[in-house]
C-alpha cells in the first residue's frame, strides 16, 4: 500500500492543510515518485519543487481505498473515487496546474 507523505492527520491522507471529509487526494511528485497529502507538504518537507506528472501516468491516489488514476480517470471521477465511491474536494481542480502537466 503506497503511503502518503505529509503532515497527515489521518490514514487517508487528510493534513494539516486540507482535513475536510473530501480531502482524500494525494499527488505524486514527478522529482521525488512519492504521493503526497498536498503541495504545501510536500513544500514544508523537501528543498525541491513539486514536479508535475504527465497525464499518462498514475499520479492521482484515493486515500481512502488507495486506487491511483492518472488525470483522465481522476477528471472524469466528478461523483468520487471510481472504486470506493468516496466523495473528492472539488476545490482541488484549483490546483490542477500544480500537480499535472496541463500544457
Amino acid at each position: 500500500m503506497p503511503t502518503i507523505y505529509g503532515h497527515t492527520t489521518d490514514d487517508a491522507g487528510r493534513c494539516v492543510h486540507y482535513h475536510s471529509d473530501v480531502d482524500v487526494i494525494a499527488n505524486k511528485c514527478a522529482e521525488c515518485d512519492t504521493y503526497w497529502a498536498c503541495y504545501q507538504c510536500h513544500q514544508e518537507a523537501t528543498d525541491h519543487g513539486f514536479g508535475a506528472m504527465d497525464l499518462e501516468s498514475n499520479a492521482v491516489m484515493c486515500g481512502q481505498c488507495r486506487h491511483e488514476m492518472n488525470f483522465e480517470e481522476y477528471a472524469g471521477s466528478t461523483n468520487g473515487c471510481p472504486q470506493c465511491g468516496q466523495p473528492f474536494n472539488p476545490g482541488c481542480a484549483l490546483h490542477r496546474h500544480i500537480y499535472f502537466q496541463l500544457q
